[in-house]
C-alpha cells in the first residue's frame, strides 16, 4: 500500500463537491494493477472515513505514466505517480506539479489553481502572488483602451505601474 497517496485519494474523495462547484472530473492514475486497486480503495475509504467516487486507473506496464515524466525523477519507477495535471477545457494542460513521495500533495492549493485558471479565463485578468478567491487581480497587459477598462472593470482598477494595474475580483 502506499500511505501517502491513501490519504491523498482520501482528501480527493472528501472534496467531490468543490470539484464539482468548479466543473472539474477527477482521474486518478496508479502504477498497480486494476486487482490491488479494490482492496486499497476499500482502505483509502475506511482510513480516511469517505468514498472514493472516481475512477482510478491502472497503468502497471507505466506506459503513460513515463510517457508524460508522472514518477518523481529522483524516485525509484516502482514507487508512485506523483503528478498532477490540470487540463481545461481545449484539452491542454494549463498545470503540472510533480511532488516527490515523501510529500503529500496540496489540495488547497489545487483547488486555488483551478479558481485561478477559471478567473483569468474568462475576465482578462491575471491573479498576484499567494492569491486567493475573493483578493484583488491584476489586469492583463492587453487590455489598454480606456472604454474596455471602463466597461470590464465598473468597480475601477489601481495603477501601482503602467504594467501593473490592480482591480478587484471581478465575479465578487
Amino acid at each position: 500500500m502506499k500511505p501517502v497517496c491513501t490519504t491523498e485519494l482520501g482528501e480527493v474523495a472528501k472534496l467531490e463537491v468543490e470539484f464539482a462547484k468548479r466543473g472539474v472530473k477527477v482521474l486518478g492514475l496508479s502504477v498497480d494493477p486494476t486487482d490491488f486497486h479494490e482492496g486499497w480503495i476499500k482502505d483509502i475509504n475506511e482510513t480516511q472515513n469517505t468514498t472514493v467516487n472516481f475512477p482510478v486507473i491502472a497503468d502497471h506496464d507505466q506506459k503513460v505514466s513515463k510517457l508524460y515524466d508522472m514518477i518523481h525523477p529522483q524516485a525509484d519507477d516502482t514507487v508512485t505517480v506523483r503528478s498532477v495535471f490540470i487540463i481545461g477545457p481545449d484539452k491542454k494542460i494549463k498545470l503540472t506539479i510533480t511532488y516527490p513521495a515523501s510529500t503529500g500533495r496540496n489540495f488547497s492549493e489545487i483547488l486555488r489553481v483551478i479558481d485561478s485558471l477559471q478567473l483569468t479565463a474568462n475576465y482578462g485578468v491575471a491573479t498576484p502572488v499567494n492569491w486567493k478567491d475573493g483578493d484583488d487581480v491584476v489586469i492583463a497587459p492587453a487590455i489598454q483602451d480606456p472604454e474596455e477598462l471602463k466597461a470590464k472593470f465598473p468597480k475601477g482598477y489601481k495603477v501601482v505601474r503602467p504594467y501593473l494595474r490592480v482591480t478587484p475580483q471581478p465575479n465578487k
